[in-house]
């Protein structure tokens, strides 16, 4: 009797694919700049696409899936109560939160409402409609912020960096230092010591490649400031080429109005003026 042949092996179960991790962009009072960052990464993006699962992302798609999220990335101020209540459900359901933008770190343009009287009614007819917040305020005074991304809009790298560094579980490689390392790596002329241009560039946050400088003039500050602000010599730099208090209200309170440090130098700005027209 010939002995029995051994049953051929069976093959292994094939092991489920590793769930891809989850991504979601959301939009509140914003001009959809930051998100079109996002989108105009073009390779990135398809890098980006293949290793994550995009589950919500209004901008791009009407595919919206719930959560949880494993990263959640936010544009835009809060403007309204129920953009409140959401920005709460957001972070909820989400593992990491970053947000990106100036509107989203620092209130944005519209944060300038903060400082003056009630608007409403000088802009619309029928006021009594309109159901927004007095103020604008930035998404970390609601709610946990894991990461803040400034620039008015975001820089395309750092976004990048970002989205790739907490998918990947480390911290993001993002500087803050100041416009002025960027123009001397770039090996550029400084517009305010050579040229006497005014420029936020000593006290903003590094990301933009240093564009205004670049053409011969000076920084807007959009991406709002560094690390270690020294505002007040700043300031005290503008007046020496002829910069007035009120012009110095009105370049701390640009694109980022609820930024701490340029709030508090445009509002010294603005008492320095007072002072000086009240003792003449």
């Amino acid at each position: 009797m010939a002995p029995a042949r051994p049953a051929p092996a069976r093959p292994a179960p094939a092991r489920p694919a590793p769930e891809r991790p989850t991504l979601a962009v959301w939009k509140f009072a914003s001009c959809d700049g930051c998100q079109l960052t996002l989108l105009n990464c073009e390779d990135e993006l398809l890098a980006i696409a293949g290793s994550v699962r995009v589950a919500s992302f209004t901008e791009a798609s009407t595919l919206v899936e719930p959560g949880p999220y494993d990263l959640s990335v936010v544009e835009g101020s809060i403007t309204t109560a129920s953009d409140a209540q959401r920005i709460k459900r957001v972070r909820a359901a989400s593992r990491y939160l970053v947000t990106i933008g100036a509107c989203a770190t620092a209130g944005g343009i519209q944060a300038l409402r903060n400082f003056t009287g009630d608007l409403a009614p000088v802009v619309y007819a029928h006021p009594e409609y309109i159901r927004s917040l007095r103020t604008s305020t930035p998404i970390a005074d609601h709610v946990p912020v894991d990461f803040e991304l400034r620039g008015c809009p975001v820089s395309k790298e750092q976004l990048i960096e970002v989205i790739a560094a907490l998918l990947a579980g480390r911290r993001p490689n993002v500087r803050g230092h100041s416009v002025c390392i960027e123009c001397k790596r770039a090996g550029r002329t400084c517009v305010l010591v050579a040229g006497g241009t005014p420029c936020l560039g000593p006290v903003t946050q590094a990301g933009c490649g240093a564009l205004c400088p670049a053409v011969g003039r000076g920084c807007y500050g959009c991406f709002g400031p560094m690390e270690s602000p020294n505002t007040a010599a700043l300031s005290a730099r503008w007046r020496e080429l002829g910069a007035d208090g009120p012009a110095l209200t009105r370049a701390f309170s640009a694109f980022t109005a609820a930024a701490e440090p340029f709030r508090a130098a445009a509002a010294a700005a603005a008492d320095e003026e007072a002072a000086s027209d009240d003792s003449r």
